[in-house]
């Protein structure tokens, strides 16, 4: 009887461990009702399930993104994602009280998608369009990392055993892929760095094609341009890598 109980304790102790990185996810849509020529909020995630600390972190980090993305103002009291849903609409009317003649009907999606997990490593992407007049609107994606055994957001830093090792090495595989000179200035070709020196962009995450490095529009390029991304393998990526994948 005792060797049973003490089966059974293990049993749940390794049934334990094993979910304790694991994550599911619901489909979460929050949108503006259908009308012509008005202006409209659609946002369209993944939203982590459970009561887990890793589901926490993950949907208080996509909520503050898009809660970002939809802010006109430098500062928002939105405090979830329906409030910044209004905000926005709220912002739009503001706007068009003061400029009535001039001012279009916004538009903001944001779709989010799960470009990649392992046992270590989740990371989300949210891919938006925000218009609030002008000629054109902003599209963009962004990647959101989480270490899933710790349940925390990983950030640039986090991510790399010897960051500035791996600037050096991924400037080589930009200039090859841009066919930039291997010495000389950066921007030499066209681009736009600031200091004429490499650096790496803010935004990056794992895809199941390799480590996708994400330079905004306008970042380091004309608008024109669009975004310039460099997707290094994870052959080449894993030596610098916290948290190498796999394959």
């Amino acid at each position: 009887m005792k060797s049973k109980l003490t089966c059974l304790l293990i049993c749940v102790i390794l049934i334990g461990c094993n979910n304790k990185n694991s994550v599911s996810f619901e489909p979460l849509t929050i949108a503006t009702d259908s009308c012509e020529n008005c202006t409209s909020v659609r946002i369209e995630i993944p939203q982590a399930t459970g009561k887990t600390k890793l589901s926490k972190t993950i949907n208080n980090a996509l909520e503050g993104e898009i809660i970002a993305l939809l802010n006109f103002y430098e500062e928002s009291n939105a405090q979830n994602l329906e409030e910044a849903k209004e905000t926005f609409l709220n912002d739009y009317k503001e706007v068009n009280g003061k400029f009535s003649e001039e001012s279009m009907p916004w538009e903001a999606t944001v779709e989010g998608s799960i470009t990649f997990e392992n046992e270590s490593i989740i990371t989300i992407k949210l891919e938006s369009y925000i218009y609030t007049g002008g000629a054109h609107g902003y599209g963009t994606n962004r990647f959101l990392n989480f270490d899933k055994l710790n349940g925390v957001e990983l950030y640039q830093e986090n991510l790399f055993t010897d960051l500035e090792e791996f600037k050096t090495f991924a400037e080589t595989l930009f200039r090859k892929q841009e066919n930039i000179p291997a010495e000389g200035s950066i921007n030499n070709t066209g681009f736009m760095f600031e200091t004429e020196r490499f650096y790496l962009p803010d935004n990056m995450g794992y895809t199941e094609n390799g480590l996708l490095l994400y330079y905004e529009s306008y970042e380091i390029a004309s608008f024109a341009d669009g975004p310039i991304i460099l997707t290094v393998p994870y052959a080449k990526a894993n030596a610098f890598l916290k948290y190498p994948n796999k394959f």
